[in-house]
């Protein structure tokens, strides 16, 4: 029994922590709260209004009263006793020794004020504690007006009521706490169903991307008819998945690949080291060495790469730049490959092109962008260099198959290898190019694909030595 009810205030407090927490509670406390706040501003400026016209209506009648009994008195035909239409009204007319001479009979024999105004412009004042027939005391707004007559001057009141005013205040303002509590109540219950509506696509959104996971990246979220954020946000969180799916297909691509690159020299390695241990009198030693040292050179250069793209995935700083001449990078670059004779390598149009940048990169980025050249040219590679309004442009030439204009958005892509006319070159991963593009944005430039008649041709820009400074 008391693990059940243990069980049940867990459920219920979490129930109360999500609604605590919850987009819809928080915006309707808000709406609740701005709509309470104009509520209440909106009655008291109301009242306040309400209140003034009605004092304003009084005043008129009042003052014109005042007007008409100063007259009488002026003329010597007050009578004694001052008829009121409304039995709630005060007349009073008071000499210079503060009796009442005149009046209506409600007013009594007291002067209702003390007060006597300046002049004989009315003046009004608002008395409180004025006696009524009972043991209750009323509120009076009292106007007050001096007048001559042929016995010395004398004081007129004229009260009027402010029960009238009171009475009505407190309907209206208990309409509008019965309206404004009703009204609110309306707005919680319609802004709770609104946003449960409003934010249902979310719900099935975040649903399905509870569903998916590492293996089914494959799953989209639901896109709603509306043309509004919620199907902007399930579109681009499509558009991420899309992103993330491929991303994931080409790392288990690279993997794959990786693994069979790191896979092919390992077991070259053992295979001709327990061929030589089996049969030390036949194994020609040097040729032996020098096919190990090539495994070896290719295991250097995939584990250089991966290193390469750690340290950038990774915001590792790069060396220090300092000033380079790019086209001593390029001639020697030239030079290594003219010695294997594959193709040919044309630097008529070399030209001086001095960078701030660290070399080594630099080379890399050379070497990567001449050996995917030369891996798919049929006769000739072409590199041109030069130096003009502050910027350096390389431009790397080949007469091979060409570049696929569908694939050269994702040809710096990372992991990626074309299965197209360029095929796949002996021994890459698809890092070369990716790892070029990232050396020149280090190098605050950019490489590009241009179209060529025959071949791939590839610039690089960046900015020259007395251009922008590069900033380490």
């Amino acid at each position: 029994m008391v693990g059940e009810m243990k069980r049940l205030l867990v459920r219920r407090l979490g129930r109360a922590v999500r609604l605590r927490d919850s987009l819809r509670l928080r915006t309707t406390v808000l709406a609740l709260g701005i709509v309470g706040v104009a509520l209440l501003v909106g009655g008291i400026a109301l009242l306040a209004v309400l209140r003034h016209s009605l004092n304003i209506s009084g005043d008129d009648v009042a003052r014109a009263r005042a007007l008409e009994v100063a007259t009488l008195a002026t003329a010597g035909e007050l009578p004694r006793v001052v008829h009121e239409p409304d039995e709630d009204d005060i007349v009073q007319v008071v000499d210079a020794d503060r009796r009442v001479i005149s009046g209506t009979v409600r007013g009594g024999t007291t002067p209702v004020t003390s007060f006597v105004p300046n002049g004989t412009t009315p003046a009004v004042h608002t008395v409180t504690d004025v006696p009524d027939d009972g043991l209750e005391r009323d509120a009076y707004r009292v106007w007050a007006l001096r007048a001559d007559t042929a016995s010395g001057p004398v004081t007129v009141y004229i009260g009027t009521s402010l029960e009238t005013v009171t009475d009505t205040m407190a309907t209206v303002r208990r309409a509008l706490l019965i309206g404004g509590a009703a009204l609110l109540v309306l707005l919680v219950v319609a802004t709770l169903a609104l946003l449960k509506r409003a934010l249902r696509p979310v719900e099935r959104i975040r649903a399905q991307v509870a569903d998916i996971s590492a293996g089914a990246l494959d799953l989209r979220v639901p896109v709603p008819e509306s043309d509004d954020e919620i199907a902007r946000l399930a579109q681009t969180m499509n558009a991420m998945l899309d992103r993330l799916e491929t991303a994931s297909e080409l790392q288990r691509q690279f993997v794959a690949d990786a693994s069979h690159e790191l896979q092919s020299p390992l077991a070259s390695f053992r295979a001709q080291v327990e061929v030589s241990l089996a049969h030390p009198e036949l194994t020609d030693w040097p040729e032996t060495a020098r096919m190990l040292a090539e495994d070896s050179a290719r295991l250097e250069n995939l584990v250089r790469d991966l290193l390469f793209l750690a340290r950038e995935d990774h915001g590792q700083p790069a060396a220090l730049h300092s000033p380079v001449d790019l086209d001593d990078i390029v001639l020697d670059e030239a030079a290594r490959l003219r010695s294997h004779g594959s193709v040919r390598i044309d630097t008529t149009e070399v030209s001086a092109a001095p960078v701030l940048g660290n070399p080594g990169d630099l080379a890399r980025l050379v070497r990567n962008l001449v050996d995917n050249a030369v891996a798919h040219a049929a006769s000739v590679v072409r590199l041109t260099l030069s130096a003009v309004d502050g910027e350096v442009c390389l431009v790397v030439e080949d007469d091979g198959p060409g570049v696929q204009q569908d694939e050269q958005k994702r040809l710096f892509d990372r992991f990626y290898r074309s299965d197209g006319a360029r095929g796949r070159a002996e021994g890459g991963t698809g890092l070369g190019l990716a790892i070029a593009q990232a050396i020149a944005e280090d190098h605050a430039g950019r490489i590009t694909i241009e179209d060529a008649t025959v071949g791939a041709r590839f610039v690089v820009n960046m900015p020259a030595q007395h251009g922008r400074v590069l900033v380490p």
